[in-house]
Formats: structure tokens, C-alpha cells, sequence
């Protein structure tokens, strides 16, 4: 058994500087991926920091029609939240489709911005892993990885991004604030998630010591029409084999613009920028919808075992978007958009 010191801090700063002070400490919220990480000999801080004291559960209007959401709102609030699921309703599918009830009450929308990949190997502290153990390799690469990245990956690492919700903030091309040793600061969501090429052990581009205090969403007035679809080997809490964010503006038959987003088949929530080229500017079909799909899973790097992905995001991109410029099939939006296949 390991010794773990433990503090709860009640001011931003007083958490910030007692992390900072010494390396081998962690801030604690949610604690939904951090414990187990803790029993699985994955992650050793000799000092963990509470911060659910901290006041950041905000979820604050902005002039612009968008949103603040403090680090410590539960994710289960936030999918809750009206201005949330009237203005940007693939934020709160993602949320509800993301995690079982009981986890969604205590997670934190900080603490899913931070979490930790869900490969196995990473899990597995006997196992070689390039992101526990800088150099040792990644017994992934050659091993069991059906439900590993085919986009952004390196000789390195493949392994996949398991956050539902950052999708859609990635899309929405939403901001994270921190406070940290060096003051406030405040990053774009797609670089705020680095992608692994040679030092897959760095995550994010954070000090140590730095918090994660809210999420800025934009005002975006297409995305009170926007879905997330997510497909899953099974419809209870499970992780994403493909999933998309996507929100569409259209006059006369003509994409005028549209933001995608891609989960479950990357390294990190990936911007499916290729594919929104494409599609501003062309008639709202099928056979641009498949295009375009076709175009930004181009880049997939597959294995034998997790190649079925690189059709399965296509289709679900193609279907995802066929939703949403087809009126006669667009779902209720305050229903969880799922499916099967």
C-alpha cells in the first residue's frame, strides 16, 4: 500500500500553488478516471489536492449567445441545463451518451477534458507504454487494438481519445481557461489536445500545477440544429467506435456551412476539417456526403483489427449529415441521437 497525503484546497489559487510546489502531487474532482489510475498502479502521486471546494460549477451566459462552463459543473448538469440543450443540444447528447447516470453525477467537465486514454495497455502497468513510460515502446502497436486511433497516430502511440463531449467542443471550436503558476491562460480546444507523434506521455501543453477552472463555448446559431451520433458495440455505457458532431447551415439546397467533428477513431477530438471544405459551398447530397467522408478518412492508418473503422466513421459521417438536411428525418433534438450500425 502506498502512502497518498491528502488536502482539500478552497481558493484557486491556494490549489494551484500547493500542486506547483511539489511534483509529485495531482488535483482531485470527480475522481472517476483518477482512482482507478490510482488502483492500477498507473498513476503514483505521493499528494492529492480536492478541489471540490473550488466555486467554478458556473454555467454563465455570454454576450454572443454562448457559454462558460465552470471546470467543476457535473456533467450530468450540464446535459441538463436548458441553455445547453437549446442552444447546443450535440453538447448535451454527447454528454448523456458519454457515461452511465451514476458517473455522469459525479465526472466533471474539467476533469473529462483531462482524462486519461482508455487503451488497455496504457491500464496495464506491466505492459510497455510510451504514455506511462516514456521509451519503453507500446504494446499496442502489435497487440489487441480493435478499438484503437486510425487518425493522428505515430509509431508511438494509437491509442484512441475517450472523451464524448470534447467532439462536440471541438467542433464548436470551444476555448479552455486554466490558472497556473504563470497566471491565467486561455487555449484553443484543438490545441489544447496534442496528438502523440514522438512524446505521446504529453497530453496537453499544461504546467504542472495548472488548473483547468472553465470551458468557453461561442455563440454558434447553427448549433441549436446540430446531433452527435455515436456508434458503440452496445447501447449501455460504452465507448465510442465512431461517433461525429456536426451542425449544417444550408439555403437552397446549398451547404453554406458546416462544422464536423470526429470521436472514437483518433488520437485526439478531431476536426474534420478535409471533409468541411468540401461540403461549404456544394449541393446537400449523398454523394457529397460520401466525398467528403471519404476525403478526411483519407489519412486513416489502420491495423488489420481496427480497419473496419475507417468505413465505419465514413458512414456514420454520411449519416449524421443526411439527418440534418433532411427535415422529414431530423430526430426530436432532446433526444440522445445513437445507432447500431
Amino acid at each position: 500500500m502506498r502512502p497518498i497525503s491528502y488536502s482539500r484546497a478552497s481558493a484557486v489559487a491556494d490549489a494551484v500553488a500547493a500542486v506547483a510546489a511539489d511534483p509529485t502531487s495531482d488535483f482531485l474532482a470527480g475522481g472517476t478516471t483518477e482512482v482507478d489510475l490510482l488502483r492500477q498502479n498507473v498513476l503514483l502521486p505521493r499528494r492529492l489536492v480536492d478541489i471540490n471546494d473550488l466555486p467554478l460549477t458556473q454555467i454563465e451566459d455570454r454576450p454572443d449567445g454562448g457559454l462558460y462552463i465552470g471546470a467543476l459543473a457535473r456533467m450530468s448538469e450540464v446535459a441538463e441545463a436548458p441553455a445547453v440543450r437549446e442552444r447546443f443540444p450535440m453538447v448535451a447528447q454527447a454528454l448523456v451518451l458519454g457515461a452511465s447516470a451514476q458517473l455522469r453525477n459525479m465526472a466533471s467537465m474539467g476533469g473529462n477534458m483531462m482524462q486519461r486514454v482508455r487503451c488497455g495497455y496504457f491500464r496495464d502497468a506491466t505492459s510497455l507504454c510510451n504514455k506511462r513510460d516514456p521509451g519503453s515502446g507500446c504494446s499496442a502497436l502489435d497487440g489487441f487494438n480493435r478499438g484503437h486511433a486510425v487518425l493522428g497516430v505515430s509509431e508511438h502511440c494509437i491509442a484512441t481519445h475517450p472523451s464524448d463531449v470534447a467532439v462536440p467542443l471541438m467542433a464548436l471550436d470551444a476555448r479552455i481557461h486554466t490558472e497556473g503558476p504563470h497566471g491565467r491562460q486561455v487555449y484553443a480546444i484543438d490545441d489544447f489536445f496534442l496528438l502523440p507523434g514522438d512524446t505521446p506521455h504529453l497530453e496537453h501543453p499544461l504546467a504542472h500545477g495548472e488548473l483547468v477552472v472553465g470551458i468557453e463555448v461561442p455563440g454558434l446559431r447553427m448549433a441549436r440544429d446540430s446531433r452527435y451520433l455515436k456508434v458503440r458495440d452496445r447501447e449501455s455505457y460504452e465507448f465510442a467506435l465512431a461517433s461525429v458532431a456536426a451542425a449544417v447551415t444550408m439555403e437552397d439546397g446549398v451547404i453554406r456551412d458546416v462544422r464536423l467533428a470526429l470521436g472514437g477513431v483518433a488520437t485526439k477530438p478531431w476536426r474534420a476539417r478535409r471533409a468541411e471544405e468540401i461540403l461549404r459551398g456544394a449541393p446537400a447530397g449523398t454523394e457529397t456526403f460520401r466525398r467528403a467522408a471519404r476525403e478526411e478518412l483519407s489519412a486513416a492508418r489502420s491495423t488489420p483489427l481496427n480497419a473496419f473503422k475507417t468505413e465505419l466513421a465514413q458512414r456514420t459521417m454520411i449519416r449524421v449529415l443526411e439527418t440534418l438536411t433532411s427535415p422529414e428525418s431530423r430526430p426530436d433534438p432532446e433526444t440522445p441521437t445513437e445507432s447500431p450500425s
